[in-house]
């Protein structure tokens, strides 16, 4: 019987351990085919590279490097070198958390959105920074891709996984929260005079909304956030908040 195939990639590199001690767990329960940037592409979102061309390398039996972003190595990975659709695309393990807005910054969900994009289901892991049980925790995500390989997601799911720092036996099944961060913009100059700017601050702590993410890794707790690919806000397009002056509207969405 043909065992499943598991396309894995992250936003922290190839040679990223975490990547590497997933896989290896994952292959006791699956083919595994790892595609992932040659080097640190976090915060890279969905970026996609059409201007310039890619390099592939081959850095160990079934384990790839990419001069691209995390969503490159998915396409690539998914259109190029799997001999067959993966059932699921696994991302990560990040080094750091990935929580309420984070998921529109960060690679490490982008690569999962790529993948369930393409007809399989997405599966983002992220573990807080510092981590003092790194083992358990991708225990953990392991686990989560062999449930979701059981089990079937419906078509264009994502999961985006979080684990605490020091691993937990237990787990929530949460929604996006809302992290803070610092709006820095900082404005340095170079030797020769010119200005120049480091974007973003640091975690600021987070909203205390419960059944969230940001509230259930604040306790101590494994987390999993349910996503989909639809952005629509229905119950705007059901109830439109104004008219348009001087233009008419014409039918409707079901």
């Amino acid at each position: 019987m043909t065992r499943p195939l598991v396309l894995c990639s992250n936003d922290d590199g190839v040679h990223s351990p975490y990547l590497e001690m997933l896989a290896a767990r994952i292959e006791a329960f699956a083919d595994v085919l790892v595609v992932a940037p040659e080097r640190q592409r976090s915060a890279a979102s969905h970026a996609i590279t059409l201007h310039k061309p890619l390099r592939l390398t081959e850095v160990a039996p079934r384990r790839f490097s990419l001069s691209g972003t995390p969503v490159d190595c998915v396409y690539l990975g998914m259109l190029k070198l799997c001999d067959r659709p993966p059932a699921v695309v696994v991302s990560g393990v990040n080094d750091g958390s990935n929580l309420g807005s984070d998921v529109f910054y960060s690679g490490t969900v982008a690569a999962a959105v790529e993948g369930a994009l393409r007809g399989a289901a997405g599966i983002a892991c992220s573990l807080q920074p510092r981590a003092t049980d790194p083992t358990r925790a991708i225990a953990f995500a392991a686990s989560v891709v062999l449930a979701a390989l059981g089990e079937p997601l419906p078509r264009g799911t994502v999961l985006n996984v979080n684990m605490p720092a020091a691993g937990s036996a237990g787990y929530q099944w949460t929604k996006l929260g809302r992290r803070n961060y610092a709006q820095d913009i900082h404005e340095r100059e170079d030797p020769r005079g010119r200005p120049y700017y480091w974007v973003g601050g640091g975690p600021a702590g987070h909203d205390d909304i419960p059944g969230t993410d940001c509230v259930a890794i604040a306790n101590g707790h494994n987390s999993i956030t349910p996503m989909h690919l639809d952005l629509t806000d229905h119950g705007c397009v059901a109830a439109p908040p104004w008219a348009i002056a001087g233009f008419s509207l014409v039918g409707g969405v079901e």
